[in-house]
């Protein structure tokens, strides 16, 4: 099948809610993704931060074809042998207690919501930042900082407000003692790959426990070894210090490697505001993505990936910030292989031409170019990739 003729059938029966790029996928190896006319792309953007391992890694399809002649699906009223393993991985290297597993980030947010206000009752009130992106579900979008997202589906779920991007005193001020929850994404993946700061991370931490609310961490897009640590928010708090540890984190993105799987993690005190019945998931959890997501782990602590994050995204950022002579461009910032390239103008032109030279990303916030490789992407695909990117952005006028 050819791509104008996937096209066509698309626009005659699909929901347009997506600008795709012209690109017919067909099959992938290693960082690149390959199309049916058997065009390579360099894919820096790693199906917006899933595909951690980069394509059809030898160590997840040999799994998946084991499990696959096994039950590939079981209702949560019947256990199987995955799911508390993975649950036990993901408690050890959080410092929590209990994880729940969803579909995707959206509903792990989702849930965060719901085990906030369980716990904190009659509490209701939720504090987020100016620019987040959360979800597009009803609950998700109402916690989303960013109006264009939100405007077209109001009136919203109540009990909402926003706070400054980083501004410890705006946070203060509207931390109130209704408030039941505050919901931070340690690195605004959709708003422009922007981190808190340590300080911001302290205070609220420090506030919500004063004030009796959850701190939640949203490490969708930047949790799970993305900034070359297990969670992003391990910068300000490791592992051993469980004081300064959140009550809940969301997770998504590359848990399940393409498989749809999230999770939400939680301390004990929160866990034990909810009783068996109060939630629940069809697919969450099963047994195909919870044995992918285990094989994930295995190769990241096996292959020493988090420590090949933290080296080749300082070598990435560092062969970005030479970019930093030309106009057009305003800032290089991110950590680990959560790196951004914020232009002075519009940056969607320029992901197209990189498009036909052969590299995927994408342009967040209408004039950030986000880049979310892949772990196992190498020196030599970065600076191919730079070298095709220098003289694009000199081609531009601010």
């Amino acid at each position: 099948m050819q791509l104008a003729h996937v096209k066509e059938l698309e626009k005659k029966y699909l929901l347009g809610t997506y600008s795709r790029y012209e690109l017919l996928a067909d099959r992938g190896t290693g960082a690149y993704l390959i199309d049916k006319s058997n065009k390579r792309y360099l894919d820096l953007l790693a199906g917006i931060a899933v595909n951690a391992l980069g394509y059809n890694h030898p160590r997840i399809k040999q799994v998946l074809r084991k499990q696959i002649k096994r039950p590939i699906h079981v209702s949560n009223l019947i256990y199987h042998e995955y799911q508390g393993r993975l649950a036990e991985k993901l408690c050890k290297i959080s410092g929590l207690d209990r994880a729940f597993f969803t579909n995707s980030g959206t509903e792990s947010i989702e849930g965060c919501l719901k085990f906030a206000r369980a716990y904190a009752r009659p509490k209701f009130r939720v504090l987020s930042l100016d620019q987040s992106f959360h979800g597009r579900t009803f609950g998700a979008l109402s916690a989303t900082g960013q109006k264009q997202y939100r405007e077209q589906f109001e009136p919203l779920v109540p009990g909402f407000d926003f706070v400054e991007f980083d501004d410890t005193e705006d946070l203060e001020r509207k931390l109130t003692d209704d408030v039941c929850a505050v919901l931070i994404e340690t690195i605004q993946g959709e708003g422009g790959i922007r981190p808190i700061s340590e300080r911001f991370y302290r205070a609220a931490r420090e506030l919500t426990k004063k004030r009796g609310a959850v701190l939640i961490m949203d490490e969708i897009q930047c949790g799970l070894g993305r900034t070359g640590q297990w969670f992003a928010f391990h910068r300000f708090a490791p592992p051993t210090n469980k004081e300064m540890a959140p009550d809940m984190i969301a997770l998504a993105k590359p848990l399940g490697l393409g498989i749809p799987l999230g999770a939400v993690i939680l301390n004990e005190k929160v866990a034990a505001a909810i009783q068996p019945g109060q939630h629940g998931t069809t697919f969450g959890g099963g047994p195909l993505a919870c044995r992918a997501s285990l094989e994930y782990f295995n190769i990241l602590e096996e292959e020493k990936l988090l420590e090949r994050a933290r080296a080749i995204g300082a070598y990435f950022k560092e062969r970005l910030e030479e970019l930093k002579d030309l106009p057009v461009v305003k800032d290089v910032r991110g950590e680990g292989l959560m790196l951004a390239v914020e232009l002075k103008i519009s940056g969607k032109e320029i992901v197209k031409q990189l498009l036909q030279q052969g590299f995927i990303l994408n342009c967040t916030h209408e004039t950030v170019l986000r880049l979310l490789p892949p772990f196992i992407i190498s020196e030599k695909q970065i600076d191919k990739f730079v070298r095709a990117l220098r003289p694009i952005l000199e081609a531009q006028h601010v």
